[in-house]
């Protein structure tokens, strides 16, 4: 884990960022040329939406990686967040422009139906994460950041709820994802008990 650890100091930050986006035009290219099967533009939704919420699952995992593995990414814990946020917009942007396209039948189905009110509704908690996500933003807002930022944990659940709605029958890897954003949340629920105390995630995103 040393070495891994050593080889993680040496990658630059922007690298992560140029890595993590680097799927986002190949799916996209894929579609267009028939490489998503014959419905494309599901697909795309699916692959943008599933990344997205692998990288929510990551962001969660940094603190217990680096409890009990020793394994330390925090140093790229607001890069992976600032991805994940991409992709959840790739995803929103290709059921709005590609998919539905119609005003009045995308506010419709953010009414009526349940799964996409929800998705909807994660994205909605993670837009002040984004927006936030920068040392001017840690200094102006002190304390405060930190328990905005805890936000993190209901978009998480939000947005595996919403897979796990979208599903069609009984597939079990959705659940899987859900189950492994419960065990995360669940990892951190006795410092979340305690009023005044930080998890180690918040205070490590802030440097």
């Amino acid at each position: 884990m040393d070495v891994a650890n050593r080889l993680l100091r040496r990658l630059p930050v922007w690298a992560v960022y140029l890595l993590g986006a680097l799927p986002a035009p190949w799916f996209f290219c894929q579609g267009l040329t028939g490489g998503l099967g014959v419905e494309p533009i599901k697909a795309l939704e699916h692959e943008y939406g599933e990344l997205a919420l692998q990288l929510m699952i990551l962001t969660l995992a940094v603190s217990p990686l680096r409890r009990l593995l020793g394994l330390n990414l925090m140093k790229f814990r607001r890069a992976i967040g600032l991805l994940c946020f991409f992709y959840v917009f790739c995803h929103l942007l290709v059921w709005l422009v590609l998919d539905v396209q119609v005003l009045g039948q995308i506010i419709t189905d953010i009414a009526k139906r349940p799964y996409i009110t929800i998705g909807m509704a994660a994205f909605v908690l993670m837009l002040p994460l984004a927006l936030s996500s920068n040392n001017l933003s840690v200094r102006a807002l002190g304390r405060t950041w930190t328990r905005l930022h805890r936000l993190t944990y209901a978009a998480a659940l939000l947005g595996a709820a919403h897979f796990v709605m979208l599903a069609k029958g009984f597939q079990i890897e959705p659940l899987i994802y859900l189950g492994l954003v419960l065990l995360l949340l669940a990892f951190r629920w006795p410092a979340l008990r305690r009023p005044g105390q930080l998890p180690s995630t918040e205070t490590a995103s802030r440097s």
